[in-house]
């Protein structure tokens, strides 16, 4: 892979493509280091340093830390995601939308869709963050908003909103115009902001003697593993042989070819991850806004790193990458473009039971998508625990970094192989797997 790094640059487009992603990157980067006006950022982030197990913690790691700095890109690319996300699934309930699913202009008009349910989102999560903040008793640090009153939330919103899409159109601007699938690459860099910090309070731990250099070892060999486990899992594919006879079309006869249908192991992806910790940390986002003994015990009970978390947690990941995995593939569709071509699966009579053989093998290798995804969600907790690393390792972060990685290694090795240059795996093979 090293061999094919000096290729990249031999090309001059694929060349501009790279130097405008990591330009657009520098871009984003600086906007979350811009504070928005009004708001004490020292103060912020000691609030949510105090409610990282909540929905503001989690929210916090996707958008790289700007939210605890109170940026103008606190929001992020967020908004977007969860706009696809509900587009997504409302796709499978509207048969409008989902009509419109099926082509290219119709994707278009979707996607144009979710650009004003962005813009929308965005000022909802801004005006509540505006709310949120002005109701908070001072902290150590002083109080949270400097003026509070009707102009500092008409400003943060303003700023906020204007800053998710900015952020959003970034995300485009690379989809366009640079390598790799920009929305995707935006979290990408969100999800990598601490691990220099990471890294240095690592080795001032092993330097005070707090981690031994034999832990320090394990640790690194138990995280190289993890990422090769990562990158297996997310490759992997059941392949479903497919035989489409030949055609005489004129003079001349046309398929007759034998090829395959890639059923992934984890179809998808970091979204049940997503769901389900959105669903735990619920009780503990409740205990941060009320003061309910309720909510208090609950949140308690639910505790990461205790046996119900786990088991809770495990069980909302698995129903999701089912639930999630039967809205994004629809096997009856398949069969029916399968039959609507003369294609069929050896053995198996084309139609109904085309589809319902497809359910049944998406289910079978689901399941152990399902629990590697319960390993991966479950991890950080246990590594904190068990090796007192004072970072969150493994989880959505790790997987989408995994799957980001990919996605654009494939897009450069399409180029590579494309102009005849030696690629950056042997053969020119190599399969990535897009995000969300």
């Amino acid at each position: 892979m090293i061999s094919g790094v000096p290729n990249i640059f031999k090309i001059p487009d694929l060349r501009k493509k790279i130097i405008f992603t990591l330009a657009i990157i520098v871009v984003y980067r600086l906007g979350s280091h811009i504070p928005t006006p009004g708001i004490n950022a020292a103060a912020l982030g000691y609030l949510l340093g105090q409610l990282r197990g909540t929905v503001f913690g989690l929210y916090d790691i996707f958008v790289g830390g700007a939210l605890s700095r109170a940026s103008v890109f606190a929001l992020g690319i967020m908004p977007y995601i969860s706009a696809s996300i509900i587009f997504q699934l409302m796709g499978s309930v509207f048969p409008h939308l989902e009509k419109l699913q099926r082509d290219e202009e119709g994707r278009k008009k979707i996607n144009q869709y979710t650009r004003y349910a962005t813009v929308g989102l965005a000022a909802i999560q801004a005006a509540a963050i505006s709310v949120y903040l002005e109701a908070q008793a001072p902290t150590q640090l002083g109080p949270l908003v400097m003026n509070p009153g009707l102009f500092f939330r008409m400003m943060t919103i303003f700023t906020l909103t204007a800053g998710a899409i900015f952020a959003m159109w970034l995300g485009e601007q690379i989809t366009n115009r640079g390598i790799g699938n920009g929305i995707s690459f935006l979290i990408l860099v969100g999800c990598l902001d601490s691990t220099p910090a990471d890294i240095g309070r690592t080795f001032a731990m092993v330097r005070a003697g707090e981690i031994s250099w034999l832990a320090l070892v394990v640790i690194a060999a138990l995280i190289f593993g993890i990422y090769a486990s990562v990158v297996l899992v997310t490759m992997a594919v059941r392949k479903i042989p497919v035989q489409y006879p030949k055609r005489i079309i004129g003079r001349r006869m046309y398929g007759g070819q034998s090829t395959h249908i890639p059923l992934r192991v984890v179809t998808a992806g970091v979204i049940p991850i997503i769901f389900a910790q959105s669903l735990i940390v619920f009780p503990s986002t409740i205990a941060g806004f009320i003061n309910i003994p309720f909510f208090e015990t609950l949140k308690n009970i639910l505790a990461p790193g205790g046996w119900l978390y786990s088991v809770l947690f495990g069980a909302l990941i698995i129903f999701f990458t089912y639930f999630y995995t039967s809205i994004v593939f629809n096997p009856r569709d398949l069969a029916d473009n399968m039959q609507r071509y003369g294609g069929f699966i050896p053995g198996i009579r084309p139609g109904e039971n085309t589809a319902r053989f497809i359910d049944r093998r998406l289910s079978l290798i689901t399941l152990p998508g399902a629990i590697f995804l319960c390993v991966m969600a479950l991890l950080p907790w246990y590594l904190m625990g068990a090796f007192k690393v004072p970072f969150y390792f493994g989880g959505t972060t790790l997987l989408i970094i995994v799957g980001v990685a990919l996605d654009t290694l494939q897009q450069i090795e399409a180029h590579l192989v494309m102009r005849h240059y030696e690629g950056l795996v042997k053969g020119g093979k190599f399969r990535g797997r897009r995000f969300g």
